[in-house]
């Protein structure tokens, strides 16, 4: 399965450039196959040896480390990029066509079949349901990529009748030059701006997961989202339209009519199929599952019990307790005004809702018109987006507190949340600046609830 990268690979001068997860991955990969081949690692932290000391007995290996580690990238043949690494103020002109990465080096040497999934909402979601779905079917099947396990922890064990199911970032996708076979794009929202000179660039970057595509290949795009109909990507015939608006006019669609799914004229299942996904965001993804289904010809009785038996991921819309009446959701993946609403209107009799976190210029307008016509009536506002939302709705009848730390925010929450209803973290914003992530976010939160005292 292999060696046509390795061939690839071989004799080549390579830079590793960022030396995270996903460059480690790449470094072990190299060093099993070729190892003694020259090799370059280019990182940004000057004391990557503290974390990885054993690259110290590499002979054949140069680091370039700290401020200047981005110079003269155009002398490499190969340049390895971890996806999160933004280039968006460097200039690339030089060597932009020698930058790659895991994910576009198996889809160019592996001949295996993938199916890719991307979205500013739901792809982890969406990916994970798709790798149980096929798993289910008894295929061998594996989860990769912004999923988080890099595409080259398990590139030794992939065979030809492995199915990939890759979770694709725009940072993944923002310069590979190959598509997967089954290629699917949820939507698109305004979303890493801090990454891209435009709002364009980031979803023609998201764009890539179709635009290498061969013909036999099939693209599943969401037709109803206003970022991506305004870019006038050029689809092709035999890819397949999803909607919950409309019944688009397109060859091949997938839509509902009549409280039923269809997938051109076959009538699939019922609208209100048996499903722990809450939301309408959630039942259009679900469609995208049942295009897939279809087109691999899966028995698709199989399919709806996979669908029936899958639960939420952790962060995404979480049950996480139940006290004192009150029901706590944990949604710290809401990182865009999209996700609350659509958290919100999915999980219903929301009385109390955690909102704020870092401003990267994502226009809330539309959030806070919606939470100043909700029911919803105590927001708690958390960072710098928070200030911004308290200060917007000051003049309306809403209960509104600003606090500066989850602790606060729960404490607030626990105190003037209605039995009977519930209470939602979903921040509508990055965790940056004030947690590591949104997992740590959202693990603070569950803490702080089922905290007592």
């Amino acid at each position: 399965m292999i060696e046509k990268l390795i061939e690839f690979l071989k004799d080549k001068n390579i830079i590793i450039l960022g030396f995270g997860m996903e460059g480690e991955t790449t470094y072990d990969f190299i060093r099993n196959h070729l190892p003694t081949q020259k090799l370059t690692i280019a990182d940004m932290n000057e004391v990557i040896i503290e974390d990885y000391p054993y690259l110290e007995q590499d002979k054949n290996l140069t680091l370039i480390l700290g401020k200047n580690y981005l110079d003269n990238l155009e002398q490499y043949d190969v340049i390895i990029k971890t996806p999160g690494l933004s280039l968006k103020d460097v200039d690339i002109s030089k060597y932009k066509d020698k930058i790659t990465n895991q994910l576009e080096l198996v889809l160019e040497y592996l001949d295996i079949f993938s199916i890719g999934i991307t979205g500013t909402k739901g792809k982890s979601t969406t990916s994970t349901l798709m790798y149980n779905v096929i798993k289910d079917q008894g295929k061998p099947v594996m989860l990769l990529g912004n999923i988080g396990e890099p595409i080259f922890h398990r590139i030794d064990e992939m065979k030809k009748d492995t199915v990939l199911v890759l979770e694709m970032s725009s940072h993944a996708l923002e310069f590979v030059k190959r598509s997967p076979n089954i290629s699917i794009f949820l939507n698109a929202y305004e979303e890493h701006l801090d990454h891209y000179v435009s709002l364009e660039k980031y979803v023609e970057a998201k764009f890539n997961i179709a635009k290498y595509q061969k013909a036999s290949d099939t693209f599943i795009y969401n037709y109803d989202n206003k970022l991506m109909k305004d870019f006038n990507y050029n689809y092709k015939e035999s890819d397949y339209a999803v909607s919950i608006e409309e019944e688009p006019t397109t060859a091949n669609k997938t839509y509902l009519k009549d409280d039923n799914i269809y997938i051109n004229n076959e009538k699939i299942c019922v609208q209100d199929i048996k499903r722990n996904l809450k939301g309408m965001h959630n039942l259009n993804n679900i469609m995208f599952i049942l295009t897939v289904a279809k087109i691999m010809n899966l028995d698709m009785e199989t399919v709806f019990e996979t669908i029936a038996n899958f639960k939420p991921l952790e962060h995404r819309m979480e049950f996480v307790e139940t006290i004192n009446g009150v029901s706590y959701y944990n949604d710290s993946i809401a990182t865009i005004p999209e996700a609350t609403i659509n958290g919100v209107n999915a999980i219903g009799n929301i009385n109390t809702l955690i909102v704020g976190g870092k401003d990267r210029g994502v226009n809330l307008e539309e959030l806070i018109e919606f939470l100043a016509e909700s029911d919803i009536e105590n927001i708690v506002c958390l960072h710098t987006t928070g200030e911004y939302i308290y200060s917007k709705l000051e003049k309306t009848d809403k209960n509104l507190f600003k606090v500066n730390n989850m602790e606060s925010a729960v404490k607030i929450a626990k105190k003037v949340t209605k039995p009977g209803t519930n209470c939602l973290l979903s921040p509508a914003a990055a965790s940056y600046g004030f947690f590591k992530n949104f997992k740590e976010r959202g693990e603070i939160f569950k803490k702080c609830v089922r905290d007592r005292e």
